[in-house]
Order: structure tokens, then C-alpha cells, then sequence
């Protein structure tokens, strides 16, 4: 058998090379992002002359939070973006204008290269954990994550990454 050449990528990518956007600014230090989850509920209904067997039909979708974890830094991102929901100080400085953003998560290849890219629209913080429980007797980093509520996302189809040819028997 001749071997040829396949421009499609057969294994699947791995869960741990990926990147996070805040509008064009790329965030430092994540380490980890919870799953894109929408649900759909569903509808049955059924009329009178129908038989016994109902039918189903998509209702309401939702958007489920998306959580954010990094190891803490130098960088107040996190921190600023969640004191644009609430005002630490209780002034009303705070600025609901700001307060939505579109975030970019990129799924990256072995190599480092996007190959899969997602916008999620319409962010914001609805839970900051600025400091994890400390223990002296501990060795682990200290992290900090937000949740994000978000009105939904869609695979950015624009976004075309690079073929990886792989060699299949023909």
C-alpha cells in the first residue's frame, strides 16, 4: 500500500496548551478554565388528534459560568475586572460600562500554535476568590479564579488553523 498524505488531524487535541484573552489582552498565569456548557431545555407538547407519544422541542438555552483559575501575581486583572461589578469601597466608582467584556479562549496545538479558537460574549465576574485558605505547613502555589456568567459562545469558524499532515496507508 502507497502512504499519502492526510491534511486533517486524527488524535485529538490535549487539554492542557490554551490561552485566555480579555479583549486583545492576552492573561497571564491561567491555569485553568472550566468547560463551555449550553443547555437546552426541552418543550413537550402534544394536541388532541396527535397519538399517545408526545412531541420534543428546544426552549430556553443557557450558558453555563465559566471559571478561571490562575496562580496569583503581580497582575491585578482579575481583581480590577471584578471591582468593576462591585466597588470594594462601597463609593460607586464602579462602572457598569466596563463591566462586560468578550473573553478568547485558544486551544493550542503540541507545537504551540492555535488550532481551535471561541468567543464567548458578553462576560462578567459573578464570583472572585482573591485568596485561597494559606497553611504554613502546605507546599502548593496560591491561586485565585473568578467565575464568569456570559451570554454564550460560538467556535470562532474564521479562524483556520494550519493542516498537520499526518501519513495514512492509502
Amino acid at each position: 500500500m502507497p502512504i499519502t498524505a492526510v491534511s486533517r488531524q486524527i488524535d485529538p487535541y490535549k487539554n492542557f496548551k490554551f490561552r485566555v484573552y480579555m479583549g486583545p489582552a492576552l492573561v497571564a498565569g491561567v491555569s485553568k478554565v472550566s468547560g463551555l456548557k449550553r443547555t437546552t431545555e426541552v418543550i413537550s407538547h402534544r394536541d388532541g388528534a396527535m397519538p399517545a407519544t408526545p412531541v420534543n422541542s428546544p426552549g430556553q438555552s443557557k450558558f453555563e459560568p465559566i471559571t478561571l483559575e490562575r496562580g496569583i501575581t503581580l497582575d491585578h486583572a482579575f481583581e480590577e475586572w471584578a471591582n468593576q461589578v462591585l466597588s470594594p469601597l462601597g463609593d460607586g466608582g464602579n462602572s457598569l460600562a466596563q463591566m462586560r467584556r468578550n473573553i478568547v479562549i485558544e486551544l493550542l496545538n503540541l507545537q504551540g500554535n492555535p488550532v481551535i479558537k471561541w468567543q464567548v460574549y458578553g462576560c462578567w465576574v459573578s464570583e472572585y476568590n482573591a485568596l485561597p485558605e494559606l497553611d504554613a505547613n502546605g507546599n502548593a502555589f496560591a491561586f485565585e479564579s473568578i467565575v464568569l456568567q456570559n451570554h454564550g459562545f460560538e467556535r470562532d469558524v474564521a479562524f483556520a488553523a494550519e493542516p498537520v499532515g499526518i501519513f495514512t496507508p492509502a
